[in-house]
């Protein structure tokens, strides 16, 4: 029997997603990206999962991107259009995503972790694009490349397809936490817990709220945050939020 390409478990609150092609590098195919698709309906749909982990199975990598053994197979369906479909979903999910980097996170795995809302990577995690050295180009997840580091020091790494160390993935923007390799699991865990425990609705509003403003001009954005702020203060979490506050006392969130 072969194993799945994904695995999908809900515990604390949190629905982890790990890409299960360990002899492969985690190593993505049209299998993963429809199963990925239907883990992200599961997540968001259930009311029990706050927070999104996403991972790659085995400590040699995260994702190497697509499978490119015996050729970029689309088995009859655009899967270029489904991993830019899903690059989409990720980047707009109504719950805060994040990725636990270990090991090899190159090409279409950069895609996976930048659409994520936090990247905690352990120290001795590589990143890059190396689809140059094949003859190809990261275009989908030069989108999110583009938006996430200056111009330049993404062009550079684009064209030379070098690998980075973490420290050099941090200090261009494209992560967020850097932990030794032993402390990998603690970080995420304490992240997680730090995440569930805040209010579902004020995080679905404001995150779907940023994302509509990203590309508006100032004013426009300004209104249009102006407005889902009203939507966020008549919610029954900020009201307990705001009364938590003043009687100094941990809130109680329900997601309403």
């Amino acid at each position: 029997m072969n194993d799945p390409h994904l695995l999908y478990r809900v515990e604390d609150r949190v629905a982890t997603i790990t890409i299960n092609r360990e002899p492969q590098r985690n190593a993505i195919t049209p299998e993963a990206i429809d199963l990925f698709h239907t883990y992200l309906d599961q997540a968001k749909t259930d009311e029990k999962v706050r927070a999104i982990l996403i991972t790659g199975a085995g400590d040699k990598a995260f994702c190497t991107g697509a499978q490119l053994a015996g050729g970029i197979q689309t088995e009859g369906k655009d899967i270029f259009g489904s991993y830019a479909g899903l690059l989409n979903r990720l980047a707009g999910f109504p719950k805060p995503t994040v990725a636990r980097v270990k090991g090899y996170c190159l090409a279409g795995g950069m895609g996976f972790m930048l659409a994520c809302d936090i990247v905690i990577a352990s120290d001795d995690s590589k990143f890059g694009t190396p689809e140059v050295n094949v003859g190809l180009w990261p275009m989908m997840i030069g989108a999110l490349i583009f938006r996430n580091v200056l111009q330049k020091k993404a062009m550079e790494m684009i064209l030379l397809g070098e690998r980075m160390t973490a420290q050099q993935a941090l200090d261009m923007g494209l992560i967020t936490r850097v932990v030794p390799a032993d402390r990998l699991d603690e970080e995420v865990h304490k992240v997680l817990a730090a995440l569930v425990s805040k209010s579902p609705i004020g995080i679905r509003i404001g995150k779907q709220a940023f994302y509509e403003a990203a590309g508006m001009p100032l004013k426009d954005a300004l209104i249009h945050l102006s407005e889902r702020l009203k939507e966020v203060v008549g919610t029954d979490d900020a009201r307990e939020g705001i009364t938590a506050f003043i009687e100094k006392r941990p809130p109680v969130f329900t997601g309403r």
